[in-house]
């Protein structure tokens, strides 16, 4: 574990902006004051690493990264975390072993210190293929290259967690990666690849880690696993070609063929995908259809469902040898897309059921990322904004001016052309039945949603009709989520303190609750018990929103539970459970209720509101309303 002030700059590693004291607080499970001490602690010795201010904290990410380079090898020896892993590297790097008087000699630690780091050492290799082997003072790190180097990566990206975001500042000894980057992702799109450059860092640390080792004489043996099979006669496969031009000209150095196909393979898998070829596209259909049919959205179209396969034949090799890509946007997705990452578990469901192929949560992410780019293109059709266009005809300054207008707003919007005249009849025209009404000349008489431009907009005129058209379709859709929130959540479903439950026993509370309304059943709440099992509903540090994958409710309807108490969820300390039921008859309301409920409350300002004004059932409705007024 890190030292407890380090737990501070990790948690602010997390953050964008400014954290308040109160929040690092909450996060760390200490006082506001223990929260001053840590920051002490971070910048002492001149080190400057967290700056305060009126809004709270805030990691100096420059000062950090100096920090980290002048570890030895990214590594801070002076922590006890540090000192493990250093151990750890120089074993790595030293096949005939060392002599454990001089580590601690090096180390300026006792013996008995770097005895009790071996054993720390030995229980984190259990399961990893290495071990330790012990003659007198000399201690050897034993196993596959392949586990070493799996080791060794999972190294660096712990001290990536421990703040550091890019990989490159931790890569002391290794190959710099930045001239080889550009150069695969340029050699990946004329290779007929599309590159996933979310997952190519965790790529190029393994590529840099394969150099090293290879520097050091330790290379993949012919016919391993990792190593692949060479097959007599044949040649390289593209990508294997690719890896060695790349190596030769960036590096000089050539490749044994073993290590050029594990990382060709490794590419091939995890940060490239073809863009024909797929062999899943029939089962994918299957599965596609039923998630249109029972969420009520469009997602089947022939080119959707071709790169969904073919991200589904890698997520398959992948899956095969449990080597999957991290993403760096997981929780992140989780938190504002619910739905989609909710439509996304479920599409991972039915690919283990029939093609039994079994992911992780950053691999439900990546399916999520194309359910979504998916839904944004079908949904924005749905959710058009009607925009008429009253300008005085003068040439082509009329036309010009629709112009600018679609290539800004694009798919968001539809525009019509009305007449000036218009603005001042009752009734008439495009402008009567338009959301919005972008005029050239004021109205002499005042219009809901008018936007006033110049004839030859600005940037600033186009921004605030965008902006606009944003407000009204996000006014939309909570002006529905209110409308339904008053009809579901009715006060016999409403919970204040949980008593300490656990997770699956708040949920069946609530589920009991739903259950004696008449809106549910047992099985639901089974159903909603197994998919908290497959993936945490914690879709925002404070606030969980569990559920069932079906629609069996009698009618739609919301179970809120409420406790100032943190309630362990799955890695996630919450305050807010939503248990929601839906009803066969308002699948159309699903994707509206799921994903602008968590919209609302994916402000952490917005949750702690609630927990504090929602003490009855009178006062969760007036602060609902609070929060989701538009």
């Amino acid at each position: 574990m890190p030292d407890k002030w380090e737990r501070l700059v990790e948690v602010l590693s997390a953050e964008d902006g400014w954290t308040t004291a109160a929040r690092l607080a909450e996060r760390l499970g200490v006082s506001d004051r223990t929260v001053r001490s840590y920051v002490a602690r971070a910048n002492r010795d001149g080190a400057d690493l967290v700056e305060s201010g009126p809004d709270g904290y805030r990691l100096d990410r420059d000062a950090w990264i100096r920090r980290m380079r002048e570890r030895p090898g990214g590594i801070d020896a002076g922590t006890p975390d540090g000192r493990r892993a250093r151990l750890i590297r120089d074993l790595v790097d030293a096949p005939d072993g060392l002599d454990v008087h001089e580590v601690a000699a090096t180390a300026h630690v006792s013996e008995s210190t770097v005895e009790a780091d071996l054993g720390r050492v030995r229980a984190r290799l259990q399961g990893s293929g290495l071990a330790l082997e012990r003659d007198g003072s000399t201690v050897r790190l034993v196993g596959p290259e392949s586990a070493m180097r799996r080791l060794v990566g999972a190294l660096v990206r712990e001290e990536g967690r421990r703040g550091i975001r890019d990989l490159s500042s931790l890569r002391a000894g290794f190959a710099p990666m930045d001239g080889f980057r550009r150069a695969l992702v340029d050699g990946l799109d004329d290779a007929g690849y599309a590159p996933n450059e979310y997952a190519l860092d965790d790529v190029l640390l393994h590529v840099a880690i394969a150099l090293d080792r290879v520097a050091r004489d330790r290379t993949l043996q012919e016919g391993t696993a990792d190593a692949g099979h060479a097959r007599d006669g044949e040649p390289d496969d593209p990508l294997a070609e690719l890896v060695d031009d790349l190596v030769v000209r960036e590096f000089g150095v050539r490749l044994p063929p073993a290590e050029r196909r594990h990382l060709a393979r490794l590419i091939g898998t995890r940060a490239a995908t073809r863009r024909s070829g797929a062999t899943r596209a029939g089962v994918l259909r299957e599965i596609v259809a039923r998630i249109s049919r029972d969420w009520l959205v469009e997602l089947g179209d022939d080119e959707f469902i071709e790169r969904l396969a073919l991200h589904v034949d890698n997520l398959a090799a992948r899956a095969a040898d449990r080597s999957y890509s991290r993403n760096p946007l997981t929780a992140s997705i989780k938190s504002a897309y619910p739905l989609i990452y909710d439509l996304a578990v479920y599409l991972a469901s039915e690919l283990a059921r029939l093609e039994g192929i079994t992911v992780n949560d950053d691999e439900i992410a990546y399916l999520a990322m194309h359910l979504g780019a998916q839904l944004e293109r079908t949904r924005a059709r749905g959710e058009v904004v009607r925009v008429a266009v009253v300008a005085p005809g003068y040439h082509d300054a009329r036309a010009l001016l629709v112009e600018r207008l679609r290539a800004r707003l694009g798919d968001e919007v539809e525009l019509a052309v009305g007449d000036p005249a218009e603005l001042e009849a009752d009734g008439a025209g495009a402008a009567s039945d338009a959301d919005l009404v972008v005029a050239v000349l004021p109205p002499r008489t005042p219009l809901p949603h008018v936007v006033t431009v110049a004839p030859i907009p600005t940037e600033d005129d186009l921004e605030r009709v965008r902006a606009e058209v944003v407000r009204l379709r996000r006014g939309r859709r909570r002006a529905r989520l209110a409308s339904t929130l008053s009809r579901t959540i009715g006060p016999d479903l409403f919970v204040r303190g949980v008593g300490g439950r656990e997770r699956e026993e708040v949920i069946r509370l609530l589920g009991e609750r739903l259950i004696a309304a008449g809106v549910v059943d047992d099985e639901y709440v089974r159903g909603a018990l197994e998919r908290e099992r497959m993936s945490s509903t914690a879709f925002t540090d404070l606030l969980a929103v569990p559920h069932a994958m079906t629609m069996s409710a009698s009618r739609s309807a919301i179970a809120i539970a409420i406790d100032e108490r943190p309630i362990a969820w799955g890695g996630a300390d919450v305050h807010v459970v939503a248990l929601i039921a839906f009803a066969e008859g308002g699948r159309a309301e699903f994707q509206a209720v799921f994903d602008q409920f968590v919209e609302a409350f994916s402000e952490p300002e917005n949750v702690r509101r609630l927990v504090r004004g929602a003490l009855d059932y009178p006062g969760l409705l007036a602060e609902l309303s609070g929060i989701m007024a538009p």
